[in-house]
């Protein structure tokens, strides 16, 4: 039993969670910073011997005057107000469970397509359905079980309906990821969208209400998810170097194939120009990011010129270092100096 579940978390890689995973906490945590300066609240100057502060209604992030204290105010208890953050524990459970499920069906549905071309190649021959360790049907039910759990999952955001009504919408999108190789060098940036619509959903699940009434209350999400849709591709045509000759053989489209090694490691380290630059536009649509958010992005540039450092056209033998480490820090490392940010910030 336990041998299966483990064998089940290395076919879904369940440690690269990590990818995606930050950059969905961090547009919910933008999302409930924003809930906080638009609904009551706990007052974060309150001195008071008790430390729970008062209760006011603040509509502007400069407002924080005692003043605008307008006395008994009804709360909704479904919220948390949490010092500086407004949030329902079942939307933060919510968006775990989704983004697990997600992963787990957008993986383990790539490894069913793949299966044939993963044992043409002898850097995934030893994968776990051509090595027979899973069975075909045992990874399409777990698949089928994920989609499941993925649709259930997105109830937990009701009454917001948005989520369930994008559940099969999004599972289509991430499955239709395994086949693009198949006809199109941009599968690289199809995967990179896959993984940019978890911050985008994220927001959607808190915000919803807000994204119907102003469809641009949805721009920040927007910025932050093309920040992950160049990073992660970015990130995969790197990988993607480490199978030219496999894919050219078995005549599959990627961009190292069509432009070759060199090639597509500038065009990687171009994307990831592109990544720096949604990273700074990001504050322009949400203020409330301050100089902290500033000194993450000067550290997300500084790890991506590092990881490009690490790879070169002669020598791919640092490309796992290059593709988990790095990213791995760089998804953790914004996550958390841009909550702190927002943590402690004046916004």
């Amino acid at each position: 039993m336990f041998s299966k579940v483990h064998h089940f978390l290395e076919l879904i890689r369940f440690s690269h969670t990590i990818f995606a995973l930050p950059f969905a906490l961090l547009a919910a945590v933008m999302a409930w910073r924003l809930n906080a300066l638009e609904r009551p609240s706990i007052n974060p100057y309150d001195t008071s011997p008790s430390g729970l502060g008062e209760i006011f209604w603040s509509d502007s992030p400069q407002v924080h005057d005692r003043h605008v204290l307008f006395g008994p105010v009804e709360i909704n208890f479904d919220y948390i107000p949490i010092w500086r953050f407004y949030f329902r524990w079942q939307e933060l459970v919510g968006i775990l469970l989704c983004m697990v499920t997600a992963r787990s069906f957008a993986m383990a549905a790539n490894r069913l397509a793949d299966r044939k071309l993963d044992a043409a190649n002898p850097r995934t021959a030893g994968r776990h359905l051509p090595a027979g360790i899973l069975s075909v049907p045992s990874v399409a039910g777990f698949a089928a079980a994920s989609a499941i759990g993925f649709v259930a999952s997105t109830l937990l955001f009701l009454p917001n309906r948005l989520p369930l009504y994008l559940s099969v919408p999004v599972l289509a999108f991430l499955a239709g990821y395994s086949y693009t190789k198949r006809f199109t060098s941009l599968a690289h940036f199809w995967l990179g969208a896959a993984l940019a619509m978890s911050p985008v959903a994220a927001w959607i699940a808190i915000r919803g209400d807000a994204v119907l009434a102003n469809p641009a209350d949805l721009l920040p999400a927007l910025v932050l998810g093309g920040a992950v849709l160049s990073w992660v591709a970015g990130f995969d045509i790197i990988y993607a170097c480490q199978d030219y000759e496999s894919d050219t053989r078995a005549k599959l489209h990627s961009v190292p194939v069509r432009l070759g090694v060199p090639g597509a490691l500038r065009l990687a380290a171009a994307c990831h120009v592109v990544t720096i630059a949604f990273l700074a536009v990001l504050p322009l649509v949400y203020p409330p990011l301050g100089w902290l958010y500033w000194a993450g992005i000067v550290a997300v540039a500084v790890l991506l010129v590092y990881e490009h450092s690490l790879v070169r056209p002669d020598d791919l033998s640092r490309v796992n270092l290059a593709f988990f480490r790095v990213n791995a820090v760089i998804s953790l490392g914004l996550f958390a100096v841009a909550s702190l940010d927002l943590l402690l910030g004046h916004g």
